[in-house]
């Protein structure tokens, strides 16, 4: 039996507690909140699709950014920060930041069909950074931060196509975006989630994230 249970263990038992056990109970159970606390924090996000929504997995950069991006659509009810795109089990904020990976950032955008289409997600994401790179998205270099279009049918395959070929010929740019099948979505770790939201006051939000809203015009 731990200490802690031993201190637990005479309280149930009714027996006299001194001040210094009350003081070291208070010290552990303060503590196991912590843990828990930070456990919870590294913990994969649940994710819940309701039934009337539909998913998309996009990757332009830090999730961070592609988060709030598509959060700012009418018709997206949420944008889940993860990762996919690679072959590793599980992977880690750390292990993908790293690139101890072949996975990229990513997020999968829940999304309300009958007010947003997927067509308008994938035109909306030519517009988010520079597609014509392959090795990043400014200011983050590197596979992981790729720009990447996971399709998980042959309808989006086609729909992605089609708005790929739409936006060459207008624009006359070479797309480099990483296109392919779905394998699994990974979700990142809960302190990922919503982070521009949770922590307005950061460096990356505001010299990063802020100007590329502004220049979106969602700001």
């Amino acid at each position: 039996m731990g200490i802690l249970s031993r201190l637990m263990h005479l309280v149930t038992m009714r027996r006299p507690i001194t001040a210094h056990i009350l003081i070291t109970l208070s010290i552990l159970m303060s503590a196991c909140s912590v843990q828990d606390s930070i456990e919870d924090r590294e913990a994969p996000a649940t994710v819940k699709v309701p039934v009337e929504m539909k998913t998309a997995v996009i990757g332009a950069g830090c999730f961070w950014c592609v988060e709030s991006f598509y959060e700012h659509l009418d018709g997206v009810s949420n944008a889940v920060s993860g990762y996919a795109g690679g072959k590793e089990s599980n992977p880690t904020y750390y292990e993908v930041a790293r690139g101890q990976t072949t996975h990229a950032e990513v997020v999968q955008v829940i999304y309300d069909p009958q007010v947003i289409s997927y067509r308008e997600l994938i035109d909306f994401f030519w517009s988010t950074h520079d597609a014509t790179r392959s090795d990043g998205v400014a200011p983050d270099f590197g596979p992981q931060y790729r720009s990447i279009l996971l399709y998980q049918n042959d309808t989006e395959k086609e729909v992605i196509e089609a708005s790929r070929l739409k936006y060459e010929t207008e624009t006359g740019k070479q797309i480099a975006t990483d296109i392919k099948t779905l394998d699994i979505f990974y979700p990142a770790e809960n302190y990922h989630q919503d982070y521009a939201k949770k922590n307005p006051n950061d460096r990356y939000i505001q010299g990063i994230l802020n100007p590329k809203l502004k220049k979106l015009g969602f700001k």
